[in-house]
């Protein structure tokens, strides 16, 4: 069963951090570009992070650049998001997405809240 399950999300205060995570099953992890991205309450989900096959390159949405980064384990197929300084803006559901040339699958999100 293909599966991208995504941990990590809580309730935080503005200044601090979380990591996400994204476990994948039911297939080769390890030639599957993989992204984050998030969908604000009333907005358009948006691409926060993506890591090619390999973590030879990355890159980020210019709203969390120097905040955010994106890694992957291809021994433990999981990508990470690791989210500092988070604020308020950054409330939202996070998505693993996975993609390899026409297959796309995403995962169920996992809820951000930025809160005082």
């Amino acid at each position: 069963q293909v599966l991208l399950a995504e941990s990590g999300g809580g309730l935080v205060q503005p200044g601090g951090s979380l990591r996400l995570s994204c476990a994948a099953s039911g297939f080769t992890f390890s030639i599957y570009a993989m992204s984050w991205y998030r969908q604000a309450p009333g907005k358009e989900r948006e691409l926060v992070a993506s890591i090619t096959s390999g973590g030879g390159s990355t890159n980020y949405a210019d709203s969390v650049k120097g905040r955010f980064t994106i890694s992957r384990d291809d021994a433990k197929n999981t990508v990470y998001l690791q989210m500092n300084n988070l604020q308020p803006a950054d409330t939202g559901i996070y998505y693993c997405h996975a993609r390899r040339i026409v297959n796309v699958l995403w995962g169920q999100g996992t809820q951000v809240t930025v809160s005082s």
